[in-house]
């Protein structure tokens, strides 16, 4: 969906907590990505996490600094990891990570590939190595492939739903919460009555500044039907490197 301030982003519709998102990216190249982090029990009266990536994208701090921010008042938020990036600045890509359940302070991640799932950042939960091992193939051979083919073999990986089980992990972190459905949790897309995966964001950005951002969003909570959205722009000339 296209933000008021232009913007890529998927919105969180839920009662009180609507305009949050858990993706976005803005044409000045600053992007956010958030996951919650798995609790078999919740505080109702915490903060939204949403706003934290909506916030970023209109903020005037740098990545580290607003996640610095951030972990000042993580303890008013359900648990939550938080990726901030200022990309393709006059210093290069900078991005930051921060998860409330883990280290106090922001981390600069170097350049590589990493997974997150609902635990803190490459946490070896066996359904994220996997993942992690069908992305970096795709990766792999990206430059054989047209754009398109891309897409669809990127989002070919996020809605695999083989289960990598046993997995104590995580079923030690959701605890009774998350034992009735673990075969199910324990893939990468999520499939079970009333709760899984609703939506894959494809976010493809070159070394020119293009920026391809591909939305499937599931229709009416019905797992047969999808709606797929594309958005293409590139980021101002200003935030390019030299």
């Amino acid at each position: 969906m296209w933000g008021r301030f232009g913007r890529a982003l998927g919105l969180d519709m839920e009662e009180g907590k609507e305009g949050g998102t858990w993706l976005g990216i803005s044409k000045k190249g600053r992007l956010a990505a958030l996951t919650n982090y798995l609790q078999p029990t919740t505080d109702k009266n915490a903060k939204g996490r949403g706003a934290l990536v909506t916030n970023f994208l209109t903020s005037d701090l740098d990545c580290y600094s607003y996640l610095k921010k951030v972990s000042v008042e993580g303890h008013l938020y359900n648990g939550f990891n938080l990726i901030a990036a200022d990309l393709n600045t006059t210093k290069g890509d900078v991005i930051c990570y921060y998860g409330n359940k883990g280290e106090t302070e922001p981390v600069f991640l170097n350049p590589g590939i990493y997974g997150l799932s609902n635990c803190l950042l490459d946490t070896p939960w066996k359904k994220l190595k996997y993942g992690k091992q069908l992305f970096t193939e795709v990766i792999n051979r990206s430059q054989d492939l047209a754009k398109e083919d891309l897409v669809q073999e990127l989002l070919t990986v996020m809605n695999n739903q083989e289960p990598q089980l046993p997995d104590p992990a995580i079923e030690s972190q959701g605890k009774e919460y998350i034992r009735p459905i673990l075969d199910k949790y324990a893939a990468v897309c999520v499939r079970c009555p009333g709760y899984g995966t609703r939506a894959n964001t494809i976010l493809l950005i070159d070394s020119e500044g293009n920026v391809t951002f591909t939305e499937r969003t599931m229709i009416s909570e019905d797992v047969s039907q999808w709606k797929t959205s594309t958005y293409e722009f590139k980021l101002h000339t200003s935030q390019l490197s030299i």
